[in-house]
C-alpha cells in the first residue's frame, strides 16, 4: 500500500455532501427547523455546500454560522502552543432549532465535545446533530454522528487529509499511511522493562 492513498475524488465528496443534504432533510421533516454550524475550519465550507444544496432542494435558506472551538478543547492546557483563536459567528437563535453541526474528519470526539460546550453557550437547540464527510474511528469518547460521508479504516497513525477548492482549488480527500511499530521495537521495549522491574522493583 502506498503512504499516500487517495480515498475521495471531486465526483465522490459532492455525491457524499448531496446524499447528506437529503438525509438531514428526511431526518428532519424539511429546511424550517434547522440551523446549520461549520466548524473552523475546514467544516465551515463543507456547511455553507450543504445548506446551498439544502436551500436548491427545498427552496429554504438555512442560517449558517461558524464556530472555532480552539478555546473549549479539553486538552489546551496540556498543549506548550497556544491554540490560534479565529472567530465564531452565530447570527441567530439556536433555542428550539435542529442544530447540524458539520465537521471534516471525525477521529477521537474531541473536537465534538468542544464543539457541543460551545453550542450549549448559546442557548439550548432543541437537537444537536452532528454530520461529518470522514468517519475514521478511533474513538476517545462515546460520540456518534448521525449522517457520515465515507467511513475510511485507518491507524491511529495515518493522517486523513481533506483539501478543498475553497481553500487548495481541489477537492479530495487521501490518507498518509504513517509508519506502523514495529513488534521488534516493542519487543525489545518490553525486555528493558522487565529488566528495570526485575533490578530495581516495580513503582
Amino acid at each position: 500500500m502506498s503512504s499516500h492513498d487517495l480515498i475521495l475524488d471531486e465526483k465522490k465528496i459532492s455525491r457524499a455532501l448531496t446524499r447528506i443534504a437529503h438525509e438531514i432533510l428526511e431526518h428532519n421533516s424539511g429546511a424550517e427547523s434547522l440551523v446549520i454550524v461549520g466548524i473552523l475550519t475546514r467544516g465551515a465550507p463543507l456547511a455553507k455546500r450543504i445548506a446551498t444544496t439544502i436551500e436548491e432542494l427545498e427552496g429554504v435558506k438555512v442560517p449558517v454560522g461558524l464556530m472555532d472551538i480552539g478555546l473549549y478543547r479539553d486538552d489546551v492546557l496540556s498543549s506548550l502552543d497556544q491554540p490560534i483563536v479565529q472567530r465564531t459567528e452565530m447570527l441567530f437563535d439556536i433555542v428550539d432549532r435542529n442544530v447540524i453541526l458539520i465537521d471534516d474528519v471525525l477521529f477521537t470526539g474531541r473536537t465534538i465535545r468542544a464543539a457541543l460546550d460551545q453550542i450549549i453557550d448559546f442557548g439550548r437547540p432543541r437537537t444537536i446533530q452532528l454530520a461529518v464527510l470522514v468517519d475514521r474511528g478511533h474513538r476517545e469518547l462515546p460520540i456518534k454522528a448521525d449522517y457520515v460521508g465515507a467511513n475510511i479504516p485507518t491507524r491511529r497513525e495515518d493522517r486523513v487529509v481533506l483539501e478543498i477548492k475553497e481553500k487548495e482549488g481541489t477537492d479530495q480527500v487521501y490518507v498518509i499511511r504513517g509508519k506502523k511499530k514495529s513488534r521488534t521495537t516493542s519487543k525489545k521495549k518490553a525486555t528493558k522493562t522487565k529488566k528495570k522491574i526485575g533490578k530495581g522493583g516495580s513503582k
